[in-house]
């Protein structure tokens, strides 16, 4: 069965810092090597031979309207477009509301330049003992690729770890997990909190003494929420790049321009 895609595109429009940096009107149109971020993601999802359905939530009414190009990115897309909720998860289950229980869905977002085939394929390979496989790289690997980048880890087992942006719903359980990420989403910038919301302070307190593995987070989730999760672990350092600042802005396109 192919995927469905969610691609979250939530904006803040002309005043984001990124917006302004690349002189659009919103982040989702700010241009990177010549291309839209969400035109960027686009070609790569529409062109994965594992995907079949787009669906973009974002960004708002009013921005899509004072944006043409942006409402004749979407219109020609095929995608079916969504107006956000208040925060990426609610976003992502209003989307999911539309989808049918027994599809497996692919959630991104629409600042995840990088995106490839690759790590569609790695994400969206099959999986029948997992119902939601999160995407995860080893920090040393984006550290060795680009001593620069500054992204976030949480440290289980004596690794660090970076997210990537992508989550694979393989069974209709997995949403289950989607919907408690709320309790944490405003603290995923700080690992120990999200440990402490998600799997409580005795998992807290192996994380604080670096006695957290990887394979023991995934599993007391799972315990904990009743739903089997996994990570997939990613390769490409650039899975962990998103555009969340003017300086990944920035070192996407130093990367983008590289390649050509």
């Amino acid at each position: 069965m192919r995927w469905d895609i969610i691609i979250l595109a939530g904006d803040r429009g002309a005043d984001d810092p990124v917006a302004q940096a690349a002189g659009a009107g919103c982040k989702a149109m700010a241009s990177i090597a010549g291309q839209p971020l969400l035109a960027r993601i686009l070609e790569t999802v529409n062109s994965a031979p594992q995907l079949a359905h787009c669906h973009i939530v974002g960004p708002s009414a009013d921005i899509v309207a004072a944006n043409p190009t942006l409402a004749s990115l979407i219109a020609t897309s095929g995608a079916r477009w969504l107006a956000p909720e208040d925060s990426p998860v609610a976003s992502a289950m209003t989307a999911l509301a539309g989808i049918d229980a027994d599809r497996p869905v692919l959630i991104t977002t629409a600042d995840h330049a990088l995106l490839t085939h690759d790590m569609i394929t790695a994400m969206c390979t099959p999986r029948d003992d997992v119902d939601l496989a999160v995407g995860l790289i080893d920090r040393a690997r984006v550290s060795s690729a680009y001593p620069e980048s500054r992204r976030t880890a949480i440290k289980l087992g004596g690794r660090g770890y970076c997210g990537c942006n992508l989550f694979a719903i393989h069974k209709a359980r997995g949403r289950v997990l989607v919907d408690a990420w709320r309790r944490v989403e405003d603290e995923r910038k700080h690992p120990a909190r999200v440990v402490s919301g998600m799997l409580g302070w005795g998992a807290l307190a192996r994380y604080a003494l670096r006695r957290l593995s990887i394979e023991q987070a995934f599993s007391g989730l799972s315990r904990r929420f009743d739903v089997r999760v996994a990570p997939t672990l990613l390769t490409t350092p650039e899975a962990a790049i998103d555009v969340d600042t003017v300086a990944d802005l920035r070192q996407v396109e130093a990367i983008l321009s590289a390649r050509h």
